[in-house]
């Protein structure tokens, strides 16, 4: 019992320094949850983390693809109960063990993220609501988690959550551009409604690419994504009143997001500039430390 109550301990310090080394933002929102939340918080967090990064660390696109069904097979595996030697696989089985974790909500997030791996370089995304249903499935599912293991039962804190998961989520989206791009996705991440209204768009041989010709039209077309970025939030701040106070700090990942709306105005919405890489999402990591103290200690998101 002590060999498996120290590598249980050992599974859990391993999902805290994943979600610092690759989520630094929402690291410290975490930080903020009461001590009774933050175990299932960093092993839901570390989950998301081991399969949004899927695709980025694999040498062949295929190998990131076989890592994200095998996270598919693992939910099977952890909800029959099966020991899996994986230490955030330990830490989730956990968490869903001691909180009844909906598995619905683990399975859609992984399904999202294959779904995704699986589209091709030309196969881009036609509406906006389909990268809202994305960052729906992949962003506020862990949300939604993070509630139900604090024992929050609250149809407006979930409501809440859907606004401020669709709007982190179309965000990262944007900050993920240059990087995509440098790998040769073209933008796929920018449907084409949005594109050809922005003069992004090239059709050759029956097939359609985003192209970069126009730096202007790129940051309009980042712009009104994060319009709808911000609506959400606005939607989301809305119904502060209607939510339980336990909910709020589960919340604050709508201050990053507001964050990189602010700095991205600030570059005029241009995804390249370099300012956008410093600090925390483009302001001093002292200065993001503070508005998040700030705002959970006034129990606002």
């Amino acid at each position: 019992m002590k060999g498996a109550s120290s590598s249980l301990r050992a599974a859990f310090s391993h999902c805290v320094q994943q979600v610092r080394s690759y989520d630094y933002h929402h690291y410290l929102c975490l930080l903020e949850l009461p001590p009774n939340m933050r175990k299932a918080a960093f092993a839901l967090r570390a989950f998301n983390v081991e399969t949004a990064k899927a695709m980025d660390v694999a040498s062949d696109p295929r190998i990131g693809l076989m890592r994200l069904l095998w996270w598919q097979e693992t939910i099977d595996k952890i909800y029959a109960n099966k020991l899996i030697e994986h230490p955030t696989a330990q830490a989730l089985s956990s968490v869903i063990l001691e909180n009844k974790i909906t598995k619905g909500w683990l399975k859609r997030s992984v399904e999202a993220r294959i779904n995704d791996a699986r589209r091709e370089v030309t196969d881009i995304p036609e509406t906006l609501e389909e990268l809202e249903k994305y960052a729906e499935d992949t962003v506020s599912t862990i949300l939604y988690m993070t509630l139900q293991a604090g024992g929050i039962r609250s149809t407006a804190a979930d409501h809440v959550a859907s606004h401020v998961g669709k709007a982190s989520g179309l965000l990262l989206l944007l900050r993920s551009l240059p990087y995509h791009a440098s790998r040769n996705r073209h933008f796929s991440y920018i449907p084409t409604e949005v594109a050809a209204k922005h003069g992004l768009l090239v059709k050759e041989g029956g097939q359609s690419e985003i192209r970069l010709d126009s730096r202007e039209g790129l940051c309009d077309a980042v712009f009104e994504m994060a319009s709808v970025a911000n609506v959400h939030l606005q939607k989301a701040r809305a119904l502060a009143g209607t939510i339980p106070a336990e909910a709020q700090p589960v919340l604050l990942p709508a201050i990053p997001a507001q964050v990189l709306i602010d700095s991205l105005s600030k570059v005029q919405f241009d995804v390249f500039d370099p300012r956008l890489e410093r600090g925390v999402l483009g302001i001093p990591p002292l200065w993001y430390q503070l508005k998040l103290k700030w705002y959970s200690w006034k129990g606002k998101y």
